[in-house]
């Protein structure tokens, strides 16, 4: 010992603390591990906002101009602003704001703030009538639960009466944040009154709307103050039941009275046309969505959930069920409990290997034999480090999850690295006849440094993820946490854990005689790879060329294999969109998809069918692509018993809706991972003009329908809707005193009704709606009929002023950044990727782009949007954070070898494995997604990591005197064995992996990339140093 510290001889030299940790630390790592919450996805934050104002009467256009064009320019000055997309409708504006990525998650809530107080100074502006601006940013709330509310022969007042109770028990569950209800019908109270009952009393509709509200008005008659106390004056005649509104005297002109009963039906009914509808199986129900408390632990709620129903449901009446739609914690269960078993069974791959690899020797009855005492040093050390990374990731609070579960079965192949190089050293040297302790330190001399460089570089290569400001990155940040601290811990039990237990375990005879060491890797496979090592660096430039070859060959591959953002997810579940033209009415929806869902109910295999009308499903997976709000549109989810069933339909409802469904645009897709992307491959084409626009994005619809690889192209602009404009003669209607605002409000009394006054019963208001009869207002010829009061008090028709004429209007506008702009959009065949059809659809509509800006005197432009786009996004953040890792790779390489040459060396060994990734992922055919170019990242690491090892190796015998070829040669050979076993035990822990959707392409990568690297450091590496150093052969050897 030179006096420098060693922590391999501290540990042995206090044995009992070594001892006391190691319990410890295993004990509180089991116990973190189910501290630790689980929940499918890792949460990211939404950067998203939605900003909702209605304009009753405005069209599309003026919406576009005069609402939403002023809330997005304020909503420009908003910090952090980055894609401001909106759409316009007749009447309606929605904006949905999105803030840049890279803004930090604890900074959202006080953007989401100032966005309401820019938008409240600016509101004055609108124009009067505007309803809103509403606001909202709860995006991020995953209905992890949904429950179906099923009771037969019930109203819907009724059911919404259950709904509450059920709301309430369900709010008292641990860990649950909010429970909210979907498919409610508000309800109201009818008045109909036929127009000419009115017109024969001499009434119009706004007398009898004056006098309702002066009856049912809440007002305050003062107190009486007696000498003793405080009397309240109340003042009778409000509204109580439907009898008193039938009962109610109506003056007419001339003076007579009336009771409302007489000249009006009165009923008790739903809002009218409905709003959202929620069907079960068929059945119409109410929908409950519990969402879970942030950190929580969704399978222990799952638990008390199950719980929870089985006492609610003992609570109805009979008859009434409640029936689990979504059932988050039973797939996360499921994927949980995969990942598990993949992680055992990597543990036993990694196992086998080291057993084998460390304690195989010749000799013993069958010529060989394993010594097992190598291998349970590393076996120990494998459940130490896997449970102290679980107590690291209980005080970082990063929970079990697809991301978490998968880094860590990367990093098992990883984390046993330090321990085998530690145990072969040790075994080597006990070989040579040294003694335990003298063994054990000398591996810590040798080895440590190497390893803890190695070690770093290889934490270097995912340091990328863990800088990534993206919600990709924010979405994958577990892969660079769980990686970087197992394998930190992985270098610190190698030098202090395995010492000690190498001491107690380990039994080794030294060999006799004094050519210990040479004798040791003087086998036949020693020698035949010595012979091809020698060959490598006698004929270094030949070796140097066909690295060269290889490396080209890899670059050539990765061209043609398939670009992906995230694969699909491995949940069940099965979405089906219907959509209808713009303008269809809520009734006309619910028929077809009522037929839709009656049709998906016979097929075979299908557990459940629950659609969701007049709006897109709730949030029940949190990368789920949600449809807003709409009347033209409804969504169905279909649970299959399997997943091969779940493959089936979806390649074969498609066909099945379109030839039994014209009348709709039916989609049908399943759930995405990663951050949600509405379409695979998406053009958005930008410009002034909106009519011009129209005609351009036709265009593109043509070019994209031309290619043999695209599927249902649509755009998002939809189709025109019909319109009647009444055009007033505004000279009569002068002369009768007759305005625009009474002509509209007559009219709208006419069609839809208006609401006079609000009827109070227990803790709910309903709205008491004064409207004429349906069979005069069902047609356009109604409008005839229609009767306006003039200055006088007289009422006449309508038709005396006003001339309806039939005309087109666009029925929804988007815009993005404050420009037209309209999204095509297309599905693609089977086996495609969308990426790879994006860049076959690019170059002609490139050409086509250059066209229109020769003829157009306005800019028109296309972009590229949704799946591609997202991606360039997270690998545009990801490839920010590469400078940084090459900056400290090449730091810690020049640490360790102290020459700038020989860390260039290295450091040139990293992209050598592209060959593999390229050729595993062709030859397995997968797709190159996000989560593999992580893979491809991190296995620079890796490799560099063996590069170290040998040339460390190389610099240590050159040291002690070797001649320099001899020393290259040599080492070559005694690193095979730790060299070949590490990148072993990495490649065969990832077998498991490659049968995850998820996690399959990036262990594939991986594989291949780490096999073809191996192979090359062990002879390329040893040729480059020869050519780099310019070592000749000595001449004896020439001979």
């Amino acid at each position: 010992m030179d006096g420098k510290f060693n922590l391999s001889k501290w540990a042995l030299d206090h044995p009992a603390l070594t001892r006391y940790l190691m319990v410890v630390l295993m004990v509180l790592g089991v116990a973190a591990y189910f501290q630790l919450g689980q929940d499918e996805d890792p949460p990211f934050t939404f950067r998203a906002m939605v900003v909702r104002t209605y304009w009753p009467g405005a069209t599309a256009q003026q919406v576009a101009e005069q609402v939403t064009d002023k809330l997005e320019r304020t909503l420009q000055e908003v910090p952090y602003a980055d894609k401001i997309r909106s759409y316009s409708k007749p009447g309606e504006s929605q904006i949905i704001f999105q803030i840049k990525d890279s803004s930090k998650p604890a900074d959202v809530p006080s953007v989401w703030y100032s966005v309401r107080k820019k938008i409240g100074d600016i509101r004055y502006t609108l124009p009067p009538g505007v309803q809103g601006p509403f606001f909202n940013d709860d995006f991020g709330d995953v209905y992890g639960v949904i429950y179906a509310l099923d009771a037969p022969g019930f109203t819907s007042a009724e059911v919404k009466k259950f709904a509450d109770d059920v709301r309430q028990q369900l709010l008292r569950v641990a860990d649950v944040a909010k429970v909210e209800q979907f498919g409610v019908q508000d309800e109201k109270i009818f008045i109909e009154i036929p127009q000419k009952r009115l017109a024969q009393l001499g009434l119009d509709v706004g007398a009898v709307l004056a006098q309702l509200s002066q009856e049912n008005a809440v007002e305050n008659a003062g107190a009486v103050q007696a000498p003793l106390d405080v009397l309240q004056v109340r003042i009778g005649g409000q509204f109580e039941t439907e009898a008193q509104l039938r009962a109610m005297p109506i003056r007419g002109s001339s003076g007579q009275q009336t009771k409302l009963g007489d000249i009006a039906t009165v009923t008790r009914g739903y809002v009218d046309p409905a709003t959202v509808k929620v069907h079960h199986q068929g059945k119409p129900v109410i929908a409950l969505g519990v969402s879970m408390a942030k950190g929580g632990d969704i399978i222990a709620l799952g638990k008390a959930l199950e719980v929870a129903t089985t006492r609610i449901e003992k609570t109805l009446p009979v008859g009434v069920s409640l029936l689990k739609v979504q059932d988050q914690p039973k797939a996360v269960q499921k994927s949980v409990g995969e990942f598990v078993s993949v992680l055992i069974e990597a543990v036993l791959i990694v196992l086998a290997v080291s057993f084998v690899a460390l304690g195989l020797h010749k000799g013993g009855r069958y010529g060989w034999y394993v010594d097992m005492r190598p291998g349970w040093v590393v076996a120990i050390t494998i459940p130490l480090v896997l449970a102290m990374t679980f107590l690291a990731m209980n005080y970082w609070g990063i929970g079990l999850h697809k991301i978490s579960l998968g880094s860590l079965i990367i990093a098992l192949g990883l984390l046993v690295d330090d321990a085998i190089i530690a145990v072969e050293m040790m075994v080597r040297k006990m070989e040579e006849g040294y003694d335990r302790v003298r063994a054990a330190t000398f591996a810590y001399e040798v080895t440590a440094m190497p390893m803890l460089t190695g070690t770093l570089i290889t934490a270097a290569g995912f340091l990328p993820i863990g800088m990534a400001k993206s919600t990709v990155g924010e979405y994958t940040f577990a892969i660079f946490a769980v990686t970087v601290i197992a394998l930190v811990l992985s270098w610190w039990v190698s030098v202090y854990f395995v010492p000690y237990l190498g001491t107690l375990l380990l039994q080794v005879k030294p060999h006799t005689g004094k050519a210990g060491e040479h004798e040791l890797f003087d086998g036949p496979f020693y020698r035949h790879f010595r012979t091809a090592v020698t060959w490598c660096v006698e004929y270094r430039w030949k070796a140097i060329g066909i690295t060269i070859f290889i490396f080209a060959l890899g670059i050539l591959g990765m061209g043609r294999v398939q670009q992906q953002f995230f694969p699909d997810s491995s949940r069940p579940e099965i979405l089906v969109d219907l959509w209808f033209p713009e303008g269809t009415s809520f009734k006309a929806n619910e028929v077809v998809t009522q037929a839709v869902e009656q049709r998906l109910l016979k097929e075979q295999g299908v557990q459940t069918v629950s659609t969701w009308i007049g709006s897109g499903l709730p949030r029940f997976y949190l990368p789920l692509d949600q449809v807003f709000p709409q009347s033209n549109v409804s969504q169905i989810v279909l649970i299959p018993d399997s997943l091969e069933r779940r493959e089936s339909l979806r390649l074969g409802l498609p066909a099945v809706l379109a030839q039994e469904f014209p009348e709709a645009r039916a989609r049908v897709k399943i759930l995405p991972n990663g951050p949600p992307v509405p379409y695979p491959v998406q053009f958005r084409v930008v410009g002034p003009d909106p009519k011009v626009l129209r005609v351009r994005a036709d265009d593109v619809k043509a070019q994209m329908r031309a290619s043999s690889a695209t599927r249902g192209v649509n755009d998002n602009w939809n189709e025109a809707i019909k319109v009647v404009r009444l055009e007033v003669d505004q000279a009569k209607a002068r002369n009768l005193g007759v305005t625009s605002q009474s002509i509209a409000q007559a009219v709208r009394t006419l069609l839809v009704g208006s609401t006079v006054e609000q009827f109070r019963e227990d803790n709910k208001l309903i709205d008491i709606v004064l409207r004429q009869p349906l069979n005069e207002r069902d047609a356009i010829s109604d409008l005839a009929s229609a009767y306006v009061p003039t200055s006088t008090g007289r009422m006449i028709p309508l038709t005396q002023i006003v001339k309806p004429v039939l005309s087109w209007e666009p029925g929804v506008m988007w815009r993005e950044g404050r420009e037209y702009a309209i999204t095509v959009q297309c599905d693609i065949i089977e086996g495609l990727q969308g990426a790879t059809v994006t860049q076959q659809l690019l170059p002609e509509l490139k050409k086509l782009e250059a066209k229109w800006q020769e003829t157009d005197t306005q800019p028109y432009r296309i972009e590229i949007a949704g799946a591609v786009e997202e991606s360039s996004k997270g690998s545009s953040s990801i490839s920010a954070g590469m400078p940084v890792m090459l900056f400290i790779t090449f730091t810690l390489l020049m640490l360790q070898l102290h020459s700038f040459s020989r860390a260039l060396l290295v450091f040139l060994t990293g992209p050598l494995g592209l060959a593999g990734v390229a050729g595993a992922l062709l030859l397995l055919n997968r797709p190159f997604g996000f989560v593999a170019l992580l893979g491809v990242i991190a296995l620079m690491g890796m490799i560099q990591r063996n590069s170290v090892i040998l040339i460390d190796q190389i610099e240590q015998d050159r040291a002690n005197g070797v001649p320099a070829w001899e020393a290259i040669v040599e080492s070559a050979v005694r690193r095979l064995r730790p060299i070949v076993l590490t990148a072993a035990a990495a490649v065969l822990a990832m077998i498991p992996l490659t049968r995850s959707v998820f996690w399959g392409p990036m262990a594939v990568a991986i594989m291949g990339g780490l096999m073809v690297a191996t192979v090359l450091t062990l002879l390329a590496l040893p040729a480059m140093y020869a050519a780099w150093f310019r070592v000749e052969k000595p001449s004896k050897m020439a001979s």
